[in-house]
């Protein structure tokens, strides 16, 4: 026998819902398989993207010499100042949630500047979403087709998911195009 997680009610040890208050007395992992997975995946492909990439030249010395005087010379070609190290973090993770989880590229910023996510600034969030590499229709596609393979939705039901401002965030135009592809 065990305690109920809500009520204090004493149940089987293998009750998986209290028969009182029919809260669910498994843990989060097992309530929640697909979102563990997920972010299995974020963690997973954070750590490969973060041993990567750490290293950028910011300008070329070449050296002439001088007929006239037969002394070298030293001339600085500079390149395009560097990316601050917050910016360069901020679209890492934009291009894994936005390659590797299919997300919108509103629900990306969010992602970025929350302060329950990522917690970087609005100017570092913007860099990493103007800088990411995807196709924001393709992400609105698989998460349509995420939708209507695991969760059997309609393609009415998927669309308002997909704009939703409490779901996946995409815009119109491509929750339409989504729908559109979906059994292409």
């Amino acid at each position: 026998m065990k305690k109920c997680k809500s009520c204090q009610t004493e149940i089987d040890a293998k009750a998986t819902k209290c028969p009182h208050c029919q809260t669910d007395q498994r843990g989060w992992v097992k309530r929640h398989p697909f979102l563990t997975i997920i972010l299995g995946l974020v963690i997973f492909f954070i750590i490969g993207s973060n041993s990567s990439k750490n290293t950028t030249p910011t300008s070329n010395t070449t050296t002439k010499t001088n007929d006239a005087k037969s002394q070298p010379t030293t001339t600085s070609v500079s390149k395009a100042p560097a990316v601050p190290a917050e910016y360069r973090s901020a679209l890492n993770k934009a291009t894994t949630y936005a390659n590797t989880m299919h997300m919108s590229k509103k629900g990306v910023y969010n992602q970025l500047v929350s302060e329950y996510g990522e917690k970087f600034s609005p100017e570092a969030a913007q860099y990493g979403i103007d800088n990411v590499k995807t196709d924001w229709n393709a992400n609105a596609l698989a998460k349509a087709k995420t939708y209507q393979d695991s969760m059997s939705m309609s393609p009415s039901a998927i669309r308002n998911q997909l704009t939703s401002d409490a779901g996946e965030k995409f815009t119109q135009a491509e929750a339409d195009y989504a729908i559109q592809n979906l059994n292409k």
